[in-house]
């Protein structure tokens, strides 16, 4: 073991403490290292402690594009939508598709439920029977005893919604679930959920062992997690788009409306019956929904996890997304799961996520999930019409394009030349160093 790398006590040294550590034993140009480490320090020392907190070891900021997606008509209002992402095209397409569907009526949008859902796992040792027959008694004791905890979510409009009593008896030898539904309003509910089933694990433990319940007769219980689940399918919402088909005429050049419309709705049905496709279809969605997630200080790895089960409910990993053409009409829309909130956490915390809260007119969590959803629709509209036009490398690549000759540190002059010299032509790495390299050999090339 390389005694060096290893430490103890480093969550008790300062910020610079843990850096100088760092620097002397992980990087071989340290002054350089330490001094861009502490260039992405955030200059105002109040908003730096903040975003310290949010994390353990914090030594500095890892910076992430933040950029608004305009002329999202939802619902009949208008939105700026707010998307931290690092692919470059992402922005670019979501801001198209909107533009496309503002002129034909926008998105539509709907929230189907907000049901959360929590669990309480735990091996009941003695005669199923007896429990089942005690639970309805169970069930108003932990209600009465959560009072305290759900008082306040009661007063807004939440609280517990029900407990139900699952037997796991077959999938597993004594083991049953209490699975609790939960409304939390506008937060997106997490702590508040797990209190209350540490809670119930508790008081269950309490009610076994005195045995009141049970014809005066202790049982053997043991709690073996309590915990939220992020698989909330009756938390939905609904997006959609729809129009004639024939105003179609004008999204993809070259394309008649029919045409397009046939084109879409084909590649839409390969990703419900193929998982492979399926995958990156999501992924694509994705790219929007997590983008407007992380702008607004939610939670975009529970989203993600949630999502994509959502997908495989049917046994099959499939699109999220669904697309019909009837009586001539065209009809794109997606049902997603999104626990989301507006306050609380990250949300209230962290000052891009209020401005991004506030840009979007400070909506509610319904609301909120409504902006998100139609945003994933729009990115997905957009990467199924690449795919199915021009292809999806060449708008992407022309994005790239700029990454790449950041990456081979052309000067202002090469970029604007090789903008002009690849507008119409394939873009790859490898071809666009080939360029910069003739372009630097022969520099009559530039003028």
């Amino acid at each position: 073991m390389d005694s060096k790398r290893s430490i103890s006590g480093f969550s008790k040294l300062s910020k610079r403490g843990k850096i100088k550590w760092l620097v002397e034993n992980f990087f071989k140009d340290r002054e350089s290292v330490k001094r861009e480490l502490m260039s992405y320090w955030h200059s105002n020392e109040e908003q730096q402690k903040i975003l310290d907190g949010f994390s353990e070891n914090t030594i500095t900021n890892f910076a992430m594009p933040y950029g608004v997606a305009p002329n999202f008509l939802i619902n009949d209002k208008t939105y700026c939508i707010p998307m931290v992402i690092e692919e470059s095209s992402v922005v670019a397409a979501a801001s198209n598709a909107a533009k496309i569907w503002m002129k034909r009526g926008g998105f539509k949008t709907t929230v189907l439920g907000t049901e959360k859902i929590g669990q309480v796992h735990f091996l009941w040792k003695g005669d199923s029977a007896v429990l089942l027959d005690a639970f309805a008694h169970i069930k108003s004791d932990l209600l009465r005893e959560a009072e305290p905890i759900t008082a306040n979510m009661v007063k807004r409009g939440g609280g517990i919604t029900d407990i139900s009593l699952i037997d796991l008896t077959q999938e597993m030898d004594q083991l049953f679930q209490l699975k609790a539904s939960f409304e939390t309003c506008d937060s997106m509910g997490a702590n508040f959920i797990n209190s209350v089933l540490e809670l119930f694990s508790t008081r269950l433990k309490a009610l076994a062992a005195d045995g009141e319940l049970f014809g005066d007769q202790p049982q053997e219980l043991e709690v073996i997690m309590s915990i939220l689940s992020n698989y909330t399918p009756d938390c939905l919402v609904r997006a959609e788009l729809s129009c004639p088909i024939q105003d179609l005429a004008g999204v993809a050049k070259g394309m008649s409306g029919e045409e397009f419309a046939h084109r879409f709705h084909a590649a839409v049905q390969i990703a419900e019956i193929d998982s492979y496709r399926a995958t990156t279809h999501n992924k694509g969605i994705f790219n929007g929904i997590d983008a407007v997630v992380l702008a607004t200080g939610n939670d975009f790895r529970a989203i993600e996890s949630c999502g994509h089960t959502y997908a495989a409910r049917e046994g099959r990993y499939a699109s999220l997304s669904h697309c019909t053409l009837t009586d001539g009409t065209f009809r794109f829309w997606i049902d997603i799961p999104l626990a989301i909130g507006t306050v609380g956490g990250l949300t209230s915390l962290h000052p891009m996520a209020k401005r991004s809260l506030e840009l979007l007119g400070n909506p509610n969590a319904e609301e909120l999930m409504q902006i998100i959803a139609a945003t994933g629709l729009a990115q997905n509209f957009a990467a199924v019409k690449s795919l199915v036009t021009v292809g999806i490398q060449q708008g992407h690549m022309k994005m790239h394009l700029m990454n790449i000759l950041h990456q081979l540190e052309a000067t202002e002059k090469e970029m604007k030349a090789a903008v002009a010299y690849f507008n119409d032509k394939i873009i790859s790495f490898a071809s666009v160093r080939q360029y910069l390299d003739d372009l630097r050999t022969d520099q009559t090339i530039v003028a």
